[in-house]
């Protein structure tokens, strides 16, 4: 009996260890921050473990001061979502015809209707295009066009940074989408002669390719893929130079289109002459007519698996999107996203956090204009984890440290890994993370840290990386 009580007891005592007193915390911070370099006053930090009256608040560093937050932004983002949009909650994309079909033919204009789905790619255009196929319509005497009425046509919200670039992370926005609005380039080493092969995915009368790319002996690689303007060319041209080492056998490079609604259209007609289906005319733009028909229907996937494309790896584009769609709340065309931030500051409100505490231009933080506290992040965290109706969603969406999505290379291989689940930030002189760091014995710290100053930001992610490992430990 008395083994068995002495098992008991240390079983217990295993499972249930004393977390460090927030005396033991605050001294453990001040030594780490020493150690990285990092100054209190360019801190906000609030960390707490249990729930209700049992809240214990384990670091409160700046908590309630007002900082550039970066891309956690996009867990309130998240959190008005998931509050809007149930689970299971999806975007359609449809093809609509008008005019006449005789023998085969379609004597008018097939039309492509966006949804605002973020997540419309190839395979959903694939499913599209075969359900087309079988209404038994061979050929299409008329134009592609494009309905992308839902939202308005401002592809760069001024919310984001000034500075435009070609990376897929600056992607435009639109209501009819396609493949995150980036087209992927392919360089492979040439068959000896010098050259390189250059392959666009997906190819269409969109993108035009110039090849300027060579092979080189080893493993070089300094390819250079740029987006030129040519105002006499409806497209994008893509632009590709530099080397290959031989020893590679294929380097991938994203960039972002400029005009979503024309990449989609003429990714469609491609798609269409790949099923055999020709069409004579143009792609341009148009709003669906009363008199069409509806022939056939792509729904995206659920709505939490988009918020998981969103935090996985803090897509901007996505964000953007997924915000315009809160904006149909407000208004059914042309929407805004302004009518969807405005829909996320109202959510922020509804959890009762202080307006002095937050003020959210931007969905996905690509700005420094938002302005949100440590405490105003953490009270969102805190709504995400008790509600729930979204708690399991959300927590799906969220990077795992030493696994995947920008927590991947992070805390890996050490007592945090897998027990680290939070969203990243980053602008320049912006680091923050905000998320749970679970304990062995089932109790979940909830944190929000952010940093604003010079220090560089590698020792500041080491910085909030450890001081985890030691709340975790």
């Amino acid at each position: 009996m008395k083994k068995i009580i002495l098992i008991s007891l240390l079983f217990s005592r295993f499972t249930f260890a004393a977390l460090a007193t927030p005396e033991e915390i605050s001294k453990e911070f001040s030594s780490l921050a020493k150690k990285y370099a990092i100054k209190t006053e360019d801190l906000g930090i609030y960390a707490t473990t249990g729930d209700g009256e049992s809240q214990q608040v384990l670091l409160d560093v700046n908590g309630k001061v007002v900082m550039i937050p970066a891309s956690i932004s996009k867990v309130a983002t998240a959190s008005a979502v998931l509050s809007a949009f149930p689970p299971g909650t999806k975007f359609k994309t449809q093809l609509w015809t008008s005019g006449k079909i005789q023998d085969g033919i379609l004597k008018g204009d097939l039309y492509l209707k966006g949804g605002g789905d973020p997540s419309f790619v190839s395979e959903n255009m694939w499913f599209l295009v075969n359900a087309f196929l079988r209404t038994d319509i061979k050929k299409i005497e008329g134009d592609i066009v494009i309905d992308d009425s839902l939202f308005d046509k401002v592809r760069y919200d001024m919310s984001r940074q000034k500075e435009r670039v070609d990376r897929a992370y600056d992607a435009p926005v639109g209501a009819m989408s396609f493949n995150w609005n980036s087209v992927n380039i392919f360089v492979r080493p040439g068959n000896g002669d010098g050259s390189a092969k250059v392959f666009i995915d997906p190819e269409n009368d969109y993108i035009r390719l110039v090849n300027k790319a060579k092979s080189a002996p080893g493993s070089a690689n300094d390819l250079l893929a740029d987006r030129k303007d040519d105002p006499k060319f409806p497209g994008d041209v893509i632009s590709v130079g530099g080397r290959i080492g031989r020893a590679n056998k294929e380097i991938v490079v994203f960039k972002n289109i400029t005009q979503p609604d024309l990449w989609a259209g003429y990714n469609l007609k491609a798609f269409l002459a790949q099923r055999g289906i020709p069409v004579t005319g143009k792609v341009r733009n148009a709003e669906v007519p009363a008199s069409a028909d509806m022939v056939a229907e792509s729904e995206s996937k659920a709505i939490e698996q988009i918020v998981a494309d969103m935090n996985k790896f803090s897509n901007n584009y996505v964000a953007e999107m997924l915000t315009k769609n809160l904006g149909t709340l407000k208004k059914s065309k042309a929407v805004t996203l302004a009518d969807g931030v405005a829909v996320i500051n109202e959510h922020m409100q509804s959890l009762g956090i202080p307006s002095d505490q937050y003020k959210l231009t931007s969905p996905s933080g690509l700005t420094r204009d938002n302005r949100l506290s440590s405490f105003a992040m953490w009270k969102v965290l805190q709504h995400l984890r008790n509600d729930f109706r979204v708690q399991p969603e959300f927590l799906t969406s969220l990077p795992i440290a030493g696994i995947d999505g920008t927590l991947k290379k992070r805390m890996k291989n050490g007592p945090a890994e897998r027990w680290v689940r939070a969203k990243t930030g980053f602008l320049t002189n912006v680091v923050s993370l905000a998320g749970y760091a679970g304990l062995q014995d089932g109790r979940v710290i909830t944190f929000s840290f952010v940093y604003n100053g010079s220090t560089d930001e590698a020792k500041v992610r080491a910085f909030f990386d450890n001081l985890l490992i030691y709340l975790v430990k």
